[in-house]
């Protein structure tokens, strides 16, 4: 497995309009992109730290699985998403170790990446991401 860096970490709010100024006046970063990805269900906005950015997350559907997470775990960290190279031959690869795969194959996210989820029963109760970016 090669991943190169942690890419984001993804964070369920309630409401980005009441996330994002915390995240703005309080901790001082810079909200650079709102977005909604309607296959997830999901409204995002990016703040970057060094190399790394925080996601939040704001359900556009109680059922999708952000509404879900918030409905019964609350706000709060949703998952860690890493940055891999080759991301289908990683998938393989974790598969073969025996991690439960949420994606078998890559699909279209947030920025344009290409992602895939990890099952938490896999991964010590963490939602894990991996991100491919298809530009590179």
């Amino acid at each position: 497995m090669n991943l190169t860096h942690i890419e984001h970490l993804g964070i369920a709010v309630n409401s980005l309009e009441t996330a994002i100024p915390y995240y703005e006046s309080v901790l001082g970063l810079k909200c650079y992109a709102v977005e909604e990805v309607a296959e997830q269900r999901v409204k995002t906005a990016f703040f970057k730290i060094g190399q790394t950015k925080i996601e939040l997350l704001e359900s556009t559907d109680p059922e999708g699985p952000v509404g879900k997470f918030i409905e019964k775990k609350g706000e709060g960290i949703h998952h860690i998403a890493f940055a891999v190279e080759g991301l289908q031959e990683t998938l393989n690869m974790v598969a073969e170790k025996g991690v439960i795969l949420i994606d078998k194959s890559p699909r279209k996210g947030a920025e344009g990446l290409n992602i895939a989820f990890l099952h938490p029963k896999s991964t010590f109760g963490v939602l894990t991401e991996l991100c491919e970016d298809p530009n590179k």
